[in-house]
């Protein structure tokens, strides 16, 4: 028997969406069969609107319900629509990425505002235009956040690093779509350690020369590291859980154990005066905070998110060397 109802207008599909979802409790219903009906009919959220008696094609409404039976079973809305928007910007995504989420957009609003105070100190004109900034980003994912600070500081040089070649494939199509992959290069690393075999001498990582250990590669460096625990595993959401890449989401037993690698190597890897951008887990401040109180940083700062979570701590490398 078809599950497709007699009334096929996008009102009555949508409607029906929305029960459906919501009998399973499905989180945000409502937007999800918004969003997996605008997918199906390649329309904007003004279309459905203002078309609310518009009959689709039985086709389109078989197609509607089979992604609302996978959506009802745990299948992340974004891995339906293959997308997910961020910093206003539409994004691909895939089982191999982690989901990008609103709340790591404070990581970038972060970076962006330490480079612009850096800037003032040095008596440079304010505009941001990331002259003579080289950025990496570590655990890249989807690329967004590399991708968005290409797209903010356009005359910077950027290194997206991922220790996953899938989520690179992902990042680099992001970077294509968004034409900054002349100013992005891509790395398969574990965190730094590629650029650490590189400060023993040079080499060529992904397109880009880099320099030696007496020369620190980087004026900012971010990430958004794995920082649930893996205790914390099952209680979950399916959709987090059974979804999307376990090497994204967990960081340990405890979950911030990768900080405690990430953090030396940045003090490494930073230029004097250097910036070390961080997205912290909800429960990870007191672990992580001390890491940064050594004689390496100074000007430690931490970030609120929207719900008063501690959600980003920043740094600036000493001046002088302590390695």
């Amino acid at each position: 028997m078809s599950l497709v109802s007699t009334d096929r207008s996008v009102r009555a599909l949508l409607k029906q969406g929305i029960e459906q979802l919501r009998a399973a409790n499905v989180p945000s219903y409502t937007l999800a069969a918004e969003l997996l009906l605008l997918h199906v009919t390649s329309q904007n959220r003004t279309w459905l609107y203002s078309h609310p008696e518009e009959i689709l094609s039985e086709a389109v409404a078989e197609t509607y319900f089979a992604l609302l039976a996978r959506r009802c079973s745990g299948v992340p809305t974004q891995h339906l629509t293959g997308k997910q928007e961020f910093w206003g910007i539409e994004f691909e995504v895939t089982p191999d990425v982690l989901i990008p989420r609103p709340e790591t957009e404070h990581l970038i609003e972060v970076a962006l505002d330490r480079l612009a105070v850096r800037e003032i100190r040095s008596g440079r004109p304010q505009r941001l235009t990331g002259e003579n900034v080289t950025v990496v980003d570590v655990g890249t994912g989807s690329g967004c956040i590399a991708v968005i600070l290409a797209k903010e500081l356009p005359q910077a040089t950027v290194y997206a690093i991922d220790i996953s070649d899938a989520a690179l494939a992902v990042a680099r199509r992001n970077a294509s779509r968004m034409r900054v992959s002349d100013r992005v290069s891509f790395v398969q690393s574990n965190l730094l350690e590629a650029f650490r075999t590189a400060a023993h001498g040079s080499a060529t990582l992904g397109s880009s020369h880099v320099c030696t250990r007496e020369s620190p590669l980087f004026d900012l460096i971010v990430s958004n590291p794995p920082y649930i625990g893996l205790r914390e595993a099952e209680s979950l959401p399916v959709e987090v859980r059974e979804h999307e890449p376990r090497a994204a989401l967990f960081g340990g037993e405890e979950g911030y154990e990768l900080y405690g690698d990430l953090i030396p190597q940045a003090a490494r890897h930073l230029k004097p005066g250097g910036l070390l951008v961080l997205e912290l887990g909800y429960n990870s401040l007191p672990a992580v905070e001390p890491l940064l109180e050594r004689a390496d940083w100074l000007n430690v700062n931490v970030t609120k998110d929207l719900a008063g979570i501690s959600r980003v701590i920043s740094a600036e490398r000493q001046s002088h060397s302590h390695d």
